[in-house]
Parts: C-alpha cells; sequence; structure tokens
C-alpha cells in the first residue's frame, strides 16, 4: 500500500460523499460528522458509482438501486447488495486527505 494525496477535505463536505481516485483507482470518499472514510467506488449489485451516491446515518447510499454500504468499513448494510467493499485507511494532513490505497498492480501480484 501507498499513501496518496486524494482530495481537500474542504472538497468534502459535511455528510457527502465524492469520487476520487487513488492508487488508479476509483473511491468514495465521504466525510461523516466531520470524520473521513474511503471505500471503492462500484456497488457490488450492478456496478453502480457509490460516489454518486449520499450519506445517511454513516451509509453510503447507492444512487441507482439503494444498496447501502458502511462508510467506514464498507460492510454491506441492505439489499440489493450482498457483498461488501473494500475499505481504505484515510488521514488528514491539513487540508489534505491520504489515503493509503494499493495500486490495482500491486493487489494483482499477490
Amino acid at each position: 500500500m501507498s499513501d496518496e494525496r486524494a482530495a481537500a477535505a474542504s472538497d468534502v463536505p459535511l455528510n457527502e460523499v465524492r469520487v476520487v481516485e487513488c492508487g488508479g483507482r476509483s473511491l468514495a470518499l465521504s466525510n461523516v460528522e466531520g470524520e473521513y472514510y474511503a471505500i471503492d467506488n462500484v456497488c457490488t449489485h450492478d456496478g453502480g458509482p457509490l460516489g454518486e451516491g449520499r450519506i445517511r446515518n454513516g451509509r453510503v447510499i447507492c444512487p441507482r438501486h439503494g444498496a447501502a454500504f458502511d462508510a467506514k468499513t464498507g460492510r454491506v448494510i441492505s439489499l440489493p447488495a450482498v457483498k461488501s467493499v473494500q475499505a481504505y485507511p484515510v488521514t488528514r494532513e491539513g487540508d489534505d486527505l491520504i489515503i493509503d490505497c494499493p495500486s490495482p498492480e500491486t493487489e494483482a501480484a499477490q
């Protein structure tokens, strides 16, 4: 894994989610009550863009069919999705949000 600046904290408003790139992959970066979390940006139900969804009670809601994922852990919470997504550690350094994420090539080699 490698640390990579993915966004400015000011670009992710309170209780909202945004699409960011990190390590060559698309992630859904959320601001839940002032804490930042990153999960894969692909709903396991039908590939919907989680980063284009909304935050409700600490959950990322897929904009296509309403599947919910825990913003912190990536655990699936409600149907129609049944499989969880990967979560990635996020740290804040000033206004920079740093995500610890592997590149897809690194994961493939493992």
